[in-house]
């Protein structure tokens, strides 16, 4: 904190009218076993400091991993000198806070605490239960356990000042199941806050089960059918709608969501949040990259547009307070719109009436080719895997199927939302069904 303290006012000193300091320190361990034994055991450390300079509009930033005095008077300079050849905007500012920022429980010291040798041996029993789930189980292509540890802090020239801590681990398993000729493959994940809610044996079995059940699968005839999105796989789609719910892509003409709030933009069913104070979701801290508290946005709320997300910069353009997604990668950046945990809020009925209600359909598990959607105009064709659904129960494995079709007609077409809400980091969704999809197979 003192160090920003000293950035801030080296800045004002040397002529900045405002200036903000980020300072940034974290720990990243992965550790990957192969048939029991450690395979990769990587430990990064990272440290340093951005620094924002605003004088007359102009904005000029830079970032250094030296702290000593001659080092913050570097990064002044060099900060003042790119903001020299900036052009001025009068929406660049920064943010002057005076609502309290809220009290969350980021920081499982049990994460630390625990040793080496322990999480080694979590990598290791996931990749031996998934191995014994079934003997069609033939490769373990990453059995990886990962945690990190972050601390942040921020001044600025306005009165702010602002730190916390924080930290997460996490568990990976992907695999390959073998059946003659046949091979399909599975994963499971889980990353959280609390190091006691990580449970090696469930993911290992859970990736070996996905991969298991889609052995033998075939593609099915072309037609139109409910289709029903795995938790994963609604959050792929949803992952598609962030861009275009943030005030920056409406400002530029990206989103196709601009010019609609107040309108029904979805099925009554569906609620999307962004909340970066949700307690114990991976994305929470209790203020973003500039230091505003974080908070929870309603953008869609039953199925009608309510807003979108900003930050200081998109919400002076807008006429609008910042909703507190100024995201930051690392402090070699200044902050982004972005969304913090971002996700469809869930239902009251279970994923299994859901699948009960379908005569003939098909249950989603995979989406592959989710990168060539379009986010501007909405279009998609994916290709897909999945059970086939008769007379509601989960029957044959089905593959070499693709489904297209327009992200605001699925939204649309949304007929039943489960209680099922599972996060994959920063993103989730729980089960959703759609009335009806376009189905290309054989």
């Amino acid at each position: 904190m003192q160090i920003a303290k000293d950035a801030v006012q080296k800045a004002t000193r040397s002529g900045a009218a405002l200036a903000e300091a980020y300072l940034l320190s974290s720990k990243d361990l992965s550790i990957e076993v192969r048939d029991g034994e450690v395979e990769t055991m990587k430990l990064a450390e990272d440290r340093g400091l951005g620094l924002r300079v605003i004088t007359a509009g102009r904005v000029g930033f830079a970032f250094t991993t030296e702290f000593s005095a001659s080092g913050i008077e570097q990064v002044v300079q060099q900060a003042l000198a790119n903001g020299s050849n900036t052009e001025p905007d009068e929406y660049y500012k920064l943010p002057q806070v005076t609502e309290a920022y809220p009290q969350l429980d980021l920081y499982d010291p049990a994460i630390r605490a625990a040793t080496v040798e322990h999480k080694i041996k979590m990598a290791v029993e996931m990749e031996s239960k998934a191995k014994a789930y079934d003997k069609r189980v033939k490769i373990i292509e990453s059995s990886i356990y990962q945690d990190a540890e972050m601390e942040v802090s921020i001044v600025n020239s306005q009165g702010l000042q602002a730190h916390y801590q924080g930290a997460y681990g996490g568990l990976y398993c992907a695999l390959v199941a073998e059946e003659g000729a046949d091979s399909q493959t599975g994963f499971a994940m889980k990353y959280g806050l609390k190091f006691a809610e990580l449970d090696p044996v469930a993911i290992g079995q859970r990736a070996a089960q996905r991969a298991v059940r889609m052995l033998g699968a075939k593609p099915v005839k072309s037609q139109r059918v409910p289709v029903v999105l795995d938790p994963y796989i609604a959050t792929n789609f949803l992952g598609l709608l962030a861009p275009a719910l943030s005030g920056e892509a409406v400002q530029k003409g990206r989103s196709l969501f601009a010019g609609k709030v107040g309108q029904r933009v979805a099925s009554q069913l569906i609620t999307i949040v962004d909340d970066g104070r949700l307690a114990g979701g991976i994305a929470s801290a209790p203020f973003d990259g500039e230091g505003v508290p974080t908070s929870e946005t309603v953008l869609i709320d039953a199925g009608q547009l309510k807003g979108f997300l900003y930050n200081t910069y998109t919400a002076a353009k807008e006429g609008v307070a910042s909703t507190g997604n100024g995201v930051r990668s690392s402090f070699k950046s200044t902050p982004e719109v972005g969304t913090t945990n971002f996700f469809i809020r869930p239902g009251q009925v279970t994923q299994e009436q859901i699948i009960k209600e379908v005569k003939n359909g098909l249950y989603v598990t995979e989406v592959m080719g989710m990168h060539t959607a379009n986010p501007i105009s909405g279009d998609f064709s994916v290709g897909a895997a999945g059970i086939w659904i008769e007379n509601g129960q989960l029957t044959k494995p089905v593959r070499g199927v693709a489904l297209a079709g327009n992200i605001m007609e699925l939204l649309s077409a949304v007929d039943a939302v489960g209680e099922d809400l599972e996060f994959f980091g920063g993103k989730g969704a729980p089960t959703v069904r759609v009335a009806s999809m376009s189905l290309s197979g054989s």
